[in-house]
């Protein structure tokens, strides 16, 4: 398998956007390799697994291998993994066509979904696909194939060139950039301006986010959707970085993101509150300009205890 990665830390400096659907090109060593490798196999017909994370863009970089293609006149298709559209009817339709197809979460397939791909795209005995296949894993399939949950054969066809697209943690360079990315594309959603500062942008930088890109968009969202950076700031700091209810897909409406952020924010001025009152709830309750009881029902509801005596983020 020819792996096409490297892991290298570095500095935040812009991220460069081809102006082309969602895609972003990248100014991260580690990122340029696996996007100069996409770029000279999208001529090729040969089949690409593409390994990541979550939030990675795995999609993206098909994607961008497909416009860069020959069959960029055709469509780019979309199967699941975990739901495939493999019926004998349907399977030939999305092999035959012109384009590509992409197979998200290959390592999702039981073994007649396996079955059903090797017989679409790779049966010498039958007509010949004329789709191009590239697949996906969040996961590394050898172990998989020595459990014999997955087919070697269908290994070996699909991972004769896997691009391993790096997590953000590895290529922070592009963390600035990214952000600032998403910010212009929220604004001109919301028709609004919106800088991110440096302040934030370092702290940005700083995180290791797990969620990778999808993560960081919807933070980004959230400071957008707010409008107020120092709001914005305390719900990130003090919901652990705004953890989300996301789709299967990973979409977060705007008015999700301003809830979620609005409910963090409300529990760091509490948290402030009753730092600064030594956790007197009477005297916390009349500085936060609220009932006695309405406190106490903010403090169940968002699971304050007198364990958080840290002040999460002390006013400016």
């Amino acid at each position: 398998m020819q792996a096409l990665t490297s892991a290298v830390p570095g500095v935040s400096q812009p991220v460069i956007s081809n102006g082309e659907k969602r895609f972003l090109l990248s100014v991260s060593p580690a990122m340029e390799q696996v996007l100069r490798a996409a770029e000279n196999l999208a001529q090729s017909h040969v089949p690409v697994l593409i390994v990541g994370e979550p939030g990675t863009g795995k999609q993206a970089l098909a994607e961008q291998m497909h416009r860069l293609s020959r069959k960029n006149s055709g469509t780019f298709l979309t199967v699941e993994g975990t739901n495939p559209q493999w019926s004998d009817e349907a399977g030939n339709e999305i092999a035959w066509r012109r384009g590509t197809v992409y197979v998200r979460g290959v390592d999702a397939l039981d073994a007649a979904q396996q079955s059903k791909i090797l017989e679409l795209f790779f049966d010498s005995s039958r007509r010949s696909a004329t789709a191009r296949l590239i697949v996906s894993s969040e996961r590394n399939l050898e172990p998989e194939v020595r459990r014999k949950k997955f087919r070697e054969e269908l290994y070996y066809r699909i991972s004769s060139v896997c691009l391993c697209v790096p997590p953000l943690r590895q290529r922070k360079e592009d963390i600035a950039g990214l952000a600032q990315y998403f910010a212009a594309k929220y604004s001109a959603l919301l028709g609004r301006s919106t800088e991110l500062s440096p302040r934030l942008l370092q702290a940005l930088c700083e995180h290791n986010w797990p969620g990778n890109i999808r993560e960081l968009e919807s933070v980004v969202r959230t400071v957008v959707a707010i409008g107020d950076e120092k709001i914005a700031q305390a719900a990130i700091r003090a919901s652990g970085w705004l953890v989300l209810d996301q789709e299967k897909n990973g979409a977060v409406s705007l008015k999700q993101a301003a809830r979620a952020a609005s409910r963090a924010a409300e529990r760091e001025l509490i948290l402030n509150a009753l730092n600064r009152t030594r956790w007197n709830r009477k005297r916390a309750a009349r500085e936060l300009q609220i009932s006695y009881k309405a406190l106490l029902y903010k403090l169940k509801q968002t699971g304050i205890e007198q364990d958080d005596t840290v002040i999460l983020g002390a006013p400016e």
